[in-house]
């Protein structure tokens, strides 16, 4: 079993920063494309960001230049770093990866979700 881990939301003012982090522990054989979701109050969930197992990267428009997907392979982690942050950012973020616990077997794995909230 993968358990996803996430970390970094909270309270933050419009215009400022966050970094969240989400690290995989297990039974890891390999983890492939990775990614950042996010729900609203009332809303369905979103796609954020996207990062394959190549470093190529897929942004949703309303964050494109502002959001920046990356991933530390040696750690089992992706990280979000969010600028400019708007109160429309306001949600709970989640983490997904497709993990690989053996060679022959893949699924995915969610974190279990951090708040993040803009707001001054």
């Amino acid at each position: 079993q993968v358990q996803l881990v996430e970390s970094g939301g909270g309270l933050v003012q419009p215009g400022g920063s966050l970094r969240l982090s989400c690290a995989a522990s297990g039974s890891i054989f390999e983890i492939n494309d990775m990614g950042w979701y996010r729900q609203a109050p009332g809303k369905q969930r979103e796609l954020v960001a996207t990062i394959t197992s190549g470093d190529s990267t897929n942004y949703a428009d309303s964050v494109k230049g502002r959001f920046t997907i990356s991933r530390d392979r040696a750690k089992n982690t992706v990280y979000l770093q969010m600028n400019s942050l708007k109160s429309e950012d306001t949600a709970v973020y989640y983490c997904k990866m497709k993990v690989r616990p053996s060679w022959a077997s893949q699924y995915d794995a969610w974190g279990q979700g951090t708040q993040v909230t803009v707001s001054s």
